[in-house]
């Protein structure tokens, strides 16, 4: 699933999405009862979540969620800190030395608006996070976005559009767009 790309509910490339998450939440369920100090097991959980061992220097603190995880691309010393979900099947890109704090949420997919195909199809759209960015405690990056480098997300904030480099981003997005 790339761009505004559309998956049928119910398609073989739903239900095989739907086998991995399946999957992948017992594996992370695992791994976030895991005594913290047993890095061999969190090693051995993290290469079956994303299909390959982490990279040099990634920190990621337990409790961990990811749907899909094989989507999820970490570069060299990113730090994930408590309880940060990552819905990454259309896949999630955090560059070198991107920061995350508690709590924050990254989702990649999404169904249409309109009431009729509401239930009938997911959408998707990648997310990439460009390298030394900061991203605070509770914030939220919705399907499609783009983070510049430099970039800091501060606690809350939900990001809907593209977040140049550089630059502070603050404060709830909810906004009325259309109504039916």
């Amino acid at each position: 699933m790339t761009g505004d790309h559309l998956i049928r509910i119910h398609s073989p490339e739903f239900r095989a999405m739907s086998e991995r998450v399946l999957r992948v939440t017992e594996l992370t369920s695992r791994l976030n009862v895991l005594p913290f100090d047993d890095e061999a097991g969190k090693a051995e959980l993290f290469a079956r979540i994303l299909g390959r061992p982490l990279p040099p220097n990634v920190t990621i603190y337990p409790p961990f969620y990811t749907d899909h995880g094989l989507r999820l691309e970490l570069a060299e010393r990113v730090f994930i800190n408590q309880n940060c979900t990552f819905l990454d099947y259309a896949g999630i890109r955090l560059g070198e030395r991107v920061m995350v704090g508690p709590k924050a949420t990254f989702i990649t997919v999404g169904h249409p608006v309109d009431p009729a195909p509401r239930r009938e199809w997911l959408t998707g759209a990648p997310i990439d996070v460009a390298g030394n960015v900061w991203i605070g405690a509770g914030a939220t990056i919705l399907p499609g976005v783009t983070i510049g480098r430099d970039a800091v997300i501060a606690a809350g904030a939900v990001v809907a559009d593209d977040v140049p480099a550089g630059t502070l981003v603050t404060g709830p997005k909810a906004t009325v767009r259309r109504q039916w």
